[in-house]
């Protein structure tokens, strides 16, 4: 898996799996957490927010399901 970098204050990086619509968000220290059933639209709009931060905390952390992988 390779991440699209950020360039975010608590985010470094995003991974998008489209077959399974699971979203791989990367923070600063390392750890990955993924989201459940993201559609892909939300991936698209996430990486051309000016603010990615922002953006994943109003419509990704609370919205989907997740799990820390790492």
């Amino acid at each position: 898996m390779e991440f699209e970098f950020i360039d975010s204050s608590h985010l470094t990086g995003a991974f998008y799996d489209e077959t399974s619509a699971t979203l791989y968000l990367q923070f600063k220290g390392g750890t990955i957490y993924e989201y459940y059933d993201v559609p892909d639209y939300v991936y698209h709009e996430l990486m051309a927010a000016d603010s990615k931060g922002t953006y994943a905390n109003e419509n990704i952390y609370k919205n989907y399901k997740q799990q820390k992988i790492g």
